[in-house]
């Protein structure tokens, strides 16, 4: 069984690992293979990747952004190996494009993109309980416990520790720009170190590239 930390434990963490980036100190390659490449980022959406990120602007009439760069072994080409289950778009024409990699008993790499055209409030999630055998339904926030703000590639984003629904066990980066939110979470489990997770959302927000829709 995997063991996951609880999100108090995970909160500290997250806060721990924070002040040391703010901090500006280095945080050593951890030896895990599976993760950041040493290869110089590319400077714009990879040739492969842009059809379907251009098809989802399109689709949900608002800038879309397209990773420069992903963990290994994943990549973000939408309809790919990594993306199985392709895009979900809502009636709102909110936007889920999901990459993951899973072997088991090796763990995962996942990241998710999400887009909110119009809409900068965080969206609610339905979270059930069950207790004495009766099951309870509350509506909660899809990202809470924030960690404060950074500027990562030219955008203000605040650190979620706790998400839900498809970003569950995931920190999320989130931000808004032109009345719409817009939030890229990657999941917290092995071969993955939190330490890593937070490196590579750096590296994935600083290298968006954004793709507009088309007329």
């Amino acid at each position: 069984m995997t063991w996951l930390p609880s999100d108090g434990v995970r909160k500290a963490l997250l806060i721990g690992m924070l002040a040391l980036v703010s901090a500006g100190c280095s945080m050593g390659d951890d030896g895990v293979e599976a993760t950041a490449s040493s290869v110089e980022q590319p400077a714009a959406c990879p040739a492969a990747w842009k059809p379907g990120w251009q098809k989802l602007a399109d689709d949900v009439g608002m800038r879309v952004y397209c990773p420069t760069w992903m963990p290994s072994p994943i990549d973000a080409e939408i309809g790919g190996q990594w993306n199985s289950d392709g895009v979900a778009v809502g009636k709102d024409r909110s936007y889920l494009a999901g990459f993951l990699w899973h072997e088991a008993g090796s763990g995962d790499v996942h990241v998710n993109f999400r887009g909110y055209p119009g809409k900068t409030a965080i969206p609610r999630c339905v979270e059930t309980q069950t207790s004495g055998g009766k099951t309870r339904r509350r509506s909660v926030p899809c990202f809470s416990d924030p960690q404060g703000t950074r500027e990562v590639g030219g955008k203000t984003v605040t650190v979620y520790t706790v998400s839900r629904d498809a970003d569950q066990w995931h920190v999320t980066y989130a931000w808004k720009e032109n009345g719409s939110l817009y939030a890229v979470s990657e999941h917290v489990a092995p071969p993955l170190t939190l330490r890593r997770v937070l490196q590579n959302l750096d590296r994935i927000v600083g290298g968006l590239e954004g793709i507009e829709p088309k007329a």
